[in-house]
């Protein structure tokens, strides 16, 4: 029996990936606040910044996974 094929689609969209690499830049520059409209803190995390990224794409629009939910233990 052959083996299955993996699927070479992409998850993310190029799009995507450009608005997370930009929320990447912004915190390494120090401007990437977190919160409605930049009124929260500095972001220090590296995974903050990837989410607000990632949410950042969902409202412009780009090809984005749902968000997992946690599934109890």
């Amino acid at each position: 029996m052959p083996a299955k094929k993996k699927s070479s689609r992409r998850r993310y969209s190029k799009g995507a990936s450009k608005t997370v690499a930009s929320a990447m830049r912004r915190k390494k520059s120090g401007t990437l606040r977190s919160g409605k409209r930049g009124k929260g803190g500095k972001v220090k995390s590296r995974k903050q910044a990837i989410a607000i990224g990632l949410s950042e794409a969902r409202k412009k629009g780009a090809r984005v996974p749902r968000k997992s939910s946690s599934k109890a233990a």
